[in-house]
């Protein structure tokens, strides 16, 4: 069976098409999964939680604690243990609770405690379904990774003829199936990753810098793709003009090259993986000025001294417990010259970066790269979009490190 043996978190909300649960718990618990029902205390009004407890053979959780025995129902254990969350049928209540953090009751708090994937399957009147607020909380949850199960269209409990029916339970298990939630929990639960991105700027003056056209978007995508697999995210990012939303990435916003180490170096000890992405430029002037430099009729020359080999340096104080990548970005005799940096810099898997073909380099949602390890092998990667070159390096960790 595709389910057996996984996880699963069972969230259940106040709408009439709580029903379709009872049939959907059963579904799952067919398929060898092991539910865990977190009922709202309105959805207690349409079904008791006695039937999800039959059928799933453990106590409905509804409460943060019991106030007979004194026990507490642990959001966080179960958000970090389960394999996967799945809220059907979810209100329009809920939904903005979720977009926005609103931990009033047990299934929120779990929902932000979890480290798996979330799968929602929205329920309600059409209107309400269409109404911009709704449409901007679903937009919402899916940036920040959540997967929306699109409800139907037929007959609504308003009598009306529209789209806002929970979606058939064979149709959620087959799309949850598809979706390949139940191949692997992720393998890198409770560890932590130091990831840098983006470009530094070296302040020449109030209005002008050195600096470098590094877009952020590879790193981000990194760090996405390692937050993915359930690491703790440490994001070092230079100026740049994207974010992300998905839970476990702390952003340290940084200017200089200078900033980017001190960031960097205060986290470094704690963390298992440390992938340094950024462009760091590598000459800062010598003196910045406090005020903007007019311009004159002479020629105004800039003295420069080289920034701080962020990889270099942080790379000779690594542990033989920890990870280091490394990126490079060469316009000849690639290979060779990564592979030196490799050694000098004590990474552990050097990614060479290409500016010499279309569509990669800075700037671009795509990207060709070259991932070079300390024994020599070299795999070469097919132009690629940056979220899936990141996913390619986040497995290719995961690879070399379950084999060393």
């Amino acid at each position: 069976m595709e389910l057996t043996g996984k996880s699963i978190i069972l969230g259940v909300t106040g709408s009439i098409a709580a029903y379709k649960a009872v049939y959907l718990l059963r579904l799952l618990v067919k398929e060898g999964a092991d539910v865990q029902v977190i009922m709202t205390p309105s959805a207690k009004e349409f079904v008791g939680p006695v039937t999800f407890s039959a059928l799933s053979g453990k106590p409905v959780l509804s409460d943060f604690f019991s106030t007979e025995a004194g026990d507490w129902n642990s959001h966080v254990e179960m958000g970090v243990s389960a394999d996967l969350m799945l809220i059907a049928p979810v209100t329009a209540t809920t939904l903005g609770k979720m977009a926005h953090g609103i931990a009033d009751n047990l299934l929120i708090t779990t929902y932000l405690s979890a480290r798996c994937p979330v799968v929602v399957a929205p329920a309600m009147d059409m209107d309400m379904y269409q109404h911009p607020s709704t449409q901007n909380n679903l937009q919402l949850l899916k940036e920040i990774g959540n997967f929306i199960i699109e409800p139907g269209s037929g007959e609504l409990a308003s009598g009306l003829e529209g789209k806002g029916r929970m979606e058939e339970p064979e149709e959620i298990i087959e799309a949850i199936i598809q979706m390949n939630f139940s191949s692997s929990k992720k393998k890198l639960l409770n560890k932590k990753v130091l990831v840098t991105a983006g470009p530094t700027h070296e302040n020449i003056d109030p209005v002008r810098f050195i600096g470098n056209h590094s877009s952020g978007k590879m790193g981000y995508a990194i760090s996405e793709a390692f937050a993915a697999e359930g690491a703790k995210v440490y994001l070092v990012s230079g100026p740049v003009s994207i974010d992300t939303r998905v839970k476990g990435i702390d952003i340290l916003r940084v200017t200089s090259a200078a900033d980017m180490f001190n960031a960097c170096e205060e986290v470094l000890d704690s963390v298992d993986v440390a992938v340094f992405n950024a462009a760091v430029a590598d000459f800062t002037p010598v003196e910045s000025f406090e005020k903007k430099v007019k311009r004159g009729d002479e020629s105004w020359n800039i003295q420069l001294k080289p920034t701080r080999d962020i990889a270099g340096e942080l790379g000779r104080r690594k542990s033989s417990t920890q990870f280091f990548v490394g990126f490079a970005l060469e316009t000849d005799s690639g290979v060779e010259h990564a592979h030196e940096k490799m050694h000098r810099k004590n990474m552990d898997l050097m990614v060479l970066n290409s500016l010499q073909d279309e569509g990669a380099g800075f700037g671009t949602d795509t990207n060709k790269v070259t991932m070079i390890d300390r024994t020599g092998g070299v795999e070469r990667y097919e132009l690629k979009p940056k979220t899936q070159v990141a996913a390619d390096l986040v497995q290719r960790v995961i690879n070399m490190i379950e084999n060393a």
